[in-house]
């Protein structure tokens, strides 16, 4: 059974890091492009950063030059490093599958973990 734990959100202030991790059981990362959403109360959710198997990335405009997404795929490992953060980055984030190159999804998502930043 597939399943996908991210871990590592948190309440900080405007400025502040944070970095993100996403660990599979069940499931190898390694074949895969991955990416992470996320999902603010009242708003759709969205992908911010996405990663292929070569280890290209690309980004949400929003994100831009903020957020840097890697993978280990020796422990099956997405992370998401994020600085500079701001109020609008608010949210529940989540890993998951996707065709490479766009935010379409074919995986499972995890239980999220929550991003909190504060002016």
């Amino acid at each position: 059974q597939v399943q996908l734990v991210e871990s590592g959100g948190g309440s900080v202030q405007a400025g502040g890091s944070l970095r993100l991790s996403c660990a599979a059981s069940g499931y190898t990362y390694s074949s895969d492009c991955m990416a992470w959403f996320r999902q603010a109360p009242g708003k759709e959710r969205e992908g911010v950063a996405g990663i292929m198997t070569g280890g290209r990335t690309f980004y949400d405009d929003s994100v831009e030059g903020r957020f840097t997404i890697s993978r280990d795929n020796v422990n099956n490992t997405v992370y998401l490093q994020m600085n500079s953060l701001k109020p609008d980055d608010t949210a529940m984030y989540y890993c998951t599958a996707v065709f490479c190159g766009s935010w379409s999804t074919r995986g499972d998502w995890g239980q999220g973990t929550q991003v909190t930043v504060s002016s």
